[in-house]
């Protein structure tokens, strides 16, 4: 009777274990720092930030004939969360809670006066001025005051970062927190403090230039 040879099967070549072994250990280090599993990592290597931008390009230039009379400085807590169905929030989810600082001027537009808008005397004794309410402008945020307190991820959403050109990217809650301040802006009293301070402005400067008598109203 003859025995069958068994083949014994091949051996993987040193040099291939010590790939496989590196692949390993680096898939595990990105992963590690980009899902933030392994506190520390981030600072393994050390990172160095390197400004390589052009320069800037003046596109046009507009002339401004408002008077920015008052600015209002606002913060508001943004807490965004966005669930998917069926799934829990450990899965498929994210609650970001998020400070928005930043500030809103209220101005008056004095480009619009009209001839009949501007009323003086022979004497130059006495100036009437009627100009439109005060206006207010676009709400802008604030970066160095503004700041995420916390963010939860899922895992898919976390998995999802790894190949994601901007990771956690905070566009949804600052545009949130920009429309609750110009909210609050319109709910404060901006435009009345905004045409308080034009009347003081235009009595001062009319006085100093010999009028006795300077009515200001406002009306659209």
């Amino acid at each position: 009777m003859t025995t069958p040879i068994r083949r014994l099967p091949g051996r993987v070549p040193g040099w291939a274990k010590i790939l496989t072994a590196v692949v390993v250990v680096l898939a595990v280090l990105f992963a590690g720092i980009r899902l933030s599993v392994l506190p520390g990592l981030k600072d393994l290597f050390g990172t160095e930030t390197h400004d390589r931008s052009g320069p800037a390009l003046l596109e046009s230039i507009q002339d401004i004939s408002r008077y920015d009379a008052a600015t209002g400085n606002f913060q508001v807590v943004v807490d965004l969360e966005k669930d998917t169905r069926f799934l829990p929030d450990a899965i498929r989810g994210t609650r970001t809670l998020y400070v928005g600082a930043g500030t809103v001027d209220a101005y008056v537009d004095l480009g619009k006066l009209g001839k009949d808008d501007v009323q003086v005397d022979e004497d130059r004794t006495s100036a009437t001025l009627r100009l439109p309410h005060a206006r207010l402008g676009t709400p802008a945020l604030d970066p160095e005051r503004s700041y995420a307190v916390s963010k939860e991820r899922g895992l898919l959403d976390r998995f999802g970062d790894l190949f994601s050109d901007n990771p956690n990217s905070e566009q949804a809650v600052q545009k949130l927190a920009v429309r609750h301040i110009g909210a609050a802006a319109k709910e404060s009293e901006l435009t009345t403090r905004a045409e308080s301070n034009t009347t003081g402005m235009l009595e001062g400067l009319l006085r100093s230039l010999g009028f006795t008598k300077v009515d200001v109203s406002y009306g659209d």
